[in-house]
């Protein structure tokens, strides 16, 4: 395995880096100011105008749809090994992995449409998401079942004449709150007599159809996700056309697995962005206070957790790609082993290094002063996103059961 970067990535890195710490870092401030002045003003749910300067200046220097391999539609599109370093680099800022068209739901969405849309459903709306000019949301998580396992789901798309009626209550669909955000991927049952993997079905749903209600921004720890949000909708006979079903009925399942797999990649490429940055602010923070007549960077407990930080951002960091370097090679359902590793390793790797930098800023690590509470608060929520750790160590266990089966001696 040869995971060196190829010089045509290192080149891109230096390039996104040297866009980052002119353009990213910088705004940071500005941009938590402006969502603040926009909450003050009643309305926190208006897309901040830098984002679209931004957004002009990266699509110009082709640091633009890095995400999408291997489709006409977007050729500056990256394999997900290549693309694994520059995500990270994106997940160093919350909002930054926007600026580049390349934040989620969005490309899973694109992926969504890349792969199952028609020529017709892509040119209505992959490639104005492509293009950046609207956003999209994914429908599928709802709050009367558990969702973990999506044969739960109960949002029913029942066939009416030439047309789908759709009846459900989803919650933590993602950017839409965002007013830029034009169109919804629902995933809901269109025969629940199928088998249970047959019954789901995915279809196009306008952001603005008659019958979609937006109940509340569900928060996370207490953050609402403003501009983006993660929302709580009604849909309530949400009448769109048959030409809207994605791929066919009862394929609702096998898109949902097809969509999955690199978006959950894409959050652990984030991740580790995520906790380099704190392990910076740890080491920072450390060697920059004074406790007890020392400066805390002289007690052996920080030694143990700076080194142990580092160990466990570069095991992920392999795990992140060799799972992405399979994924190219043999698929992404061959690939599924690797993928739920690493989406379990991730997110609970950051979560450890993210803890021992906000108790290195002692009070100040849990405030707003420092990013490190907001960026807590995102980590913790993948462990759910894209299905909870449990599901995925199932996962994991039964593919190394089967490796190693045996036939049981009947019990007597």
């Amino acid at each position: 395995m040869d995971f060196s970067y190829s010089a045509k990535v290192e080149q891109m890195r230096a390039h996104l880096q040297a866009f980052f710490d002119r353009h990213i870092t910088p705004n940071e401030a500005r941009v938590e100011e402006e969502i603040a002045a926009n909450r003050r003003a009643g309305n926190p749910w208006v897309p901040i105008q830098l984002f679209e300067e931004l957004k002009a200046e990266a699509r110009a220097q082709g640091l633009w749809n890095l995400f999408l391999p291997h489709s006409d539609r977007a050729p500056e599109g990256l394999s997900n090994l290549e693309y694994a370093p520059l995500c990270e680099i994106m997940g160093r800022t919350g909002w930054a992995a926007e600026i580049f068209n390349c934040s989620a739901p969005d490309t899973g969405n694109m992926e969504v449409l890349e792969r199952y849309g028609s020529e017709a459903q892509k040119d209505q709306w992959l490639e104005p998401l492509l293009e950046g000019k609207i956003r999209s949301a994914f429908l599928m998580t709802e709050p009367a079942v558990a969702s973990s396992d999506a044969t739960n789901i109960e949002c029913s798309i029942d066939r009416d004449g030439d047309d789908y009626v759709i009846n459900g209550l989803k919650w933590f669909s993602s950017g839409a709150g965002d007013p830029r955000c034009k169109i919804y991927i629902v995933m809901g049952k269109t025969d629940p007599d199928e088998h249970k993997h047959r019954q789901q079905s995915m279809i196009l749903v306008p952001a603005h159809t008659p019958g979609i209600e937006i109940v509340r921004p569900v928060s996370v720890f207490g953050y609402d996700g403003a501009p983006h949000g993660h929302m709580e909708i009604r849909l309530t006979n949400v009448r769109v056309p048959a030409s809207n079903i994605l791929l066919g009925e009862g394929r609702g399942f096998e898109i949902a697995q097809g969509r999955l797999g690199p978006g959950r990649i894409h959050h652990c490429m984030r991740t580790i962005g995520v906790a380099e940055r704190a392990l910076e602010a740890l080491c920072q923070r450390i060697s920059s206070r004074i406790a007890f007549g020392r400066r805390i960077s002289e007690f052996s407990i920080w030694h143990e957790r700076v080194a142990d930080a580092r160990c466990m951002i570069e095991q992920a960091r392999l795990l992140t790609l060799k799972a992405a370097d399979m994924m190219d090679k043999v698929g992404n359902k061959a690939a599924r082993g690797e993928i739920a590793m690493i989406k379990v390793v991730a997110p609970n790797m950051a979560l450890q290094v993210l803890d021992w930098a906000i108790q290195a800023h002692g009070g100040a690590g849990v405030s707003g002063d420092f990013f490190l509470a907001h960026a807590y608060a995102g980590v913790r929520t993948l462990r759910l996103a894209d299905g909870p750790d449990e599901v995925h160590r199932g996962t994991i266990a039964r593919l190394e059961l089967a490796r190693h089966a045996v036939l049981a001696k009947p019990i007597e």
